[in-house]
């Protein structure tokens, strides 16, 4: 018998499996495939000793630059994370399966849920919300099917400010469904634009998809635009930075039937591809329509709190085809740094970190604007990130920035056609002012470069 590398199991183990299988050696497992479609040697390198794997790996993570002064934002923020968050996350009580199914044995961690749900409540100024999702990107993708299975209706309307990464998500995301999906423009202004929307709302529309702050990092109240979807039956989607909860308007507040938003910004690193956290909350009507799950807090027979999944209507239990969602699995983890993250901070504390957000971004705003040359791309008020025009295309600044140990911020002609010219930065609390002047004078030089 060929013996077989890379397998942890015995020569035994192997004999028996192979009897079952009623072949003699590993390679008849592969003889379906044509021979001119087999490789001789798979050119693994040799393997190395601990220290030198770790001296590797040292060497290629130098590449990194991971000391930039961080401007960006577009949708992931470089918040500072109170060394507690990580300390408690990491506690044992924590290491639990990774679905609470059995409530007996899992009563910290069904709470620790059931408050995080209350904390996004709290946030959005809605009704209910499960206990987490990937993303904010997926989140916003279950948010608009979950809208459509209410409505009934297959036509869905996303205003231009949403994250483009998000509608292009979407946008895969649905295209091979009976799904009419279709962009409405910004307005000049950097705004949802009224007259479009009013062209665009129907009948025949399910669901509208906002986000506020929007992309460029725009306020807009969209109270009356969201009256109008109201008036045809259809559903209001919005997307919501939560850390700008701490003062604008509500979504809730707005009349949004829907909320995602994604929760990196309250407790999670700027870790290169996540792991993030997708929030969803609803009104109470719509709960039965609602993607993941719901805990929710009971008695038992001896009247004391407990806590239990309330609602689970995900792929692998009783529902199969009829589940609400294939792809709204859990990041619990993440959900529990959050609720830390919001616990430790508090009310208050939640508030001064948006005031210091702001405080950061109007410093910046008047000092980048007096740079010969550079202008608001939108006249609109923001929270904590803004668009500036450049004399020069803003791609080749960021790169001269990086140069100089700045990430200066995002350059949306990326996504959006015709904005070349525009740069897309964020200011959080972690930024002081004598960065904020240093990015100035690097910015004011790299124009003039």
């Amino acid at each position: 018998m060929k013996k077989t590398p890379f397998c942890a199991t015995s020569e035994q183990d192997q004999e028996a499996m192979f009897q079952t299988l009623g072949i003699t050696e590993f390679d008849e497992l592969f003889e379906a495939i044509p021979d001119h479609l087999r490789s001789d040697e798979l050119n693994i390198p040799e393997g190395l000793s601990e220290m030198e794997m770790m001296q590797h790996i040292r060497k290629v993570a130098s590449k990194n630059a991971t000391n930039l002064v961080n401007f960006c934002g577009a949708g992931f923020y470089d918040h500072y994370i109170p060394a507690a968050v990580s300390a408690l996350a990491s506690r044992g009580e924590f290491y639990t399966a990774y679905t609470p199914y059995q409530p007996e044995a899992s009563q910290g961690t069904l709470q620790a849920a059931f408050e995080y749900q209350t904390a996004i409540c709290r946030l959005t100024g809605m009704e209910v919300a499960n206990a987490s999702l990937f993303d904010g990107g997926t989140a916003l993708i279950e948010g608009v099917m979950m809208a459509l299975r209410q409505t009934k209706r297959n036509k869905v309307l996303v205003d231009e400010g949403v994250s483009p990464i998000y509608r292009a998500m979407l946008k895969c995301y649905t295209q091979n469904l009976s799904v009419d999906y279709q962009v409405v423009p910004l307005s000049g202004s950097g705004a949802s634009d009224r007259v479009a929307y009013t062209e665009a709302i129907d009948d025949s529309v399910g669901a509208v998809v906002f986000q506020n702050p929007n992309f460029f990092g725009c306020l807009d109240n969209l109270t009356e635009l969201i009256d109008q979807v109201h008036s045809v039956k259809a559903l209001a989607v919005m997307s919501a930075y939560p850390v700008a909860l701490s003062h604008i308007e509500t979504p809730g507040a707005m009349g949004a039937d829907i909320v995602t938003g994604e929760g990196q910004s309250i407790g999670l690193p700027l870790n290169f591809g996540g792991p993030y956290l997708g929030f969803m909350a609803t009104k109470k009507k719509f709960v039965r329509k609602m993607p993941g799950r719901i805990v929710g807090e009971t008695e038992d027979a001896q009247g004391r709190r407990g806590y239990v999944l309330t609602l689970q209507a995900r792929e692998q239990h009783i529902r199969r085809e009829k589940a609400t969602s294939n792809i709204c699995s859990n990041v619990q983890l993440c959900a529990l740094r959050a609720i830390i993250y919001l616990s430790l901070v508090g009310r208050e504390g939640f508030r001064e970190v948006g005031r210091e957000c702001m405080d950061r971004a109007s410093y910046a705003w008047h000092k980048l604007t007096a740079i010969e040359g550079v202008e608001p791309a939108f006249n609109r008020r923001f929270f904590n990130e803004f668009a500036l025009r450049l004399p020069k295309d803003a791609s080749t600044v960021v790169s001269a920035l990086v140069d100089q140990g700045i990430a200066g911020g995002f350059p949306v002609g990326r996504y959006y056609k015709g904005m070349d010219n525009i740069l897309l930065l964020a200011f959080t609390e972690k930024r002081t002012k004598e960065e904020i002047d240093i990015l100035a004078a690097k910015l004011e030089s790299a124009l003039k470069a």
